[in-house]
């Protein structure tokens, strides 16, 4: 597995897995139905952003995007937010993605990483963010409102980089 920087032909092997979580409901609020170019705006960030693909010679097996958290004083934080083709899970790409994220973050100068809103019924990603370091600041109560749960919370989660 090679994590390299997402280039624009990679975007219609991105759109398929990205629209199908969007789609199930359970890790994202980002708007359903969004049509490939409307998605790619939400996806595909632009610098002082960054987004990369975790590619098996020419299969994207996920991606990740990652940027600061905020702007001006808010900007020595850096975000993340990470999509796994669910017919590529239980392979490490979440992990490799998550350990490209943390030394991409550390080596750009960022003091601290913070997920804004991680659904705390996602177990695998809740599980793999406190692996890596992340701590769990605080939960929204019933900020997500998932398919099969209803109302849940979303953690903010934070790792140190100092």
């Amino acid at each position: 597995m090679l994590i390299r920087g997402a280039r624009d032909d990679d975007w219609p092997a991105i759109y398929p897995f990205f629209a199908t979580i969007v789609a199930e409901g359970r890790s994202y609020a980002f708007p359903e139905g969004l049509s490939p170019e409307q998605a790619r705006g939400w996806w595909m960030e632009t610098p002082p952003g960054r987004t990369v693909v975790a590619v098996d010679g020419p299969v994207v097996l996920g991606s990740a995007k990652m940027g600061p958290n905020r702007p001006g004083r808010g900007s020595h934080v850096a975000t993340a937010s990470f999509m796994v083709d669910p017919q590529h899970s239980g392979r490490g790409v979440g992990r490799a993605l998550g350990e490209h994220v943390v030394d991409w973050a550390r080596a750009s100068g960022f003091r601290s990483i913070q997920f804004n809103a991680v659904v705390e019924t996602n177990e695998v990603a809740v599980r793999l963010w406190r692996s890596l370091g992340f701590d769990v600041l605080t939960t929204v109560p019933r900020a997500f409102d998932h398919p099969e749960h209803g109302l849940v919370g979303l953690h903010v989660m934070f790792l140190d980089l100092s």
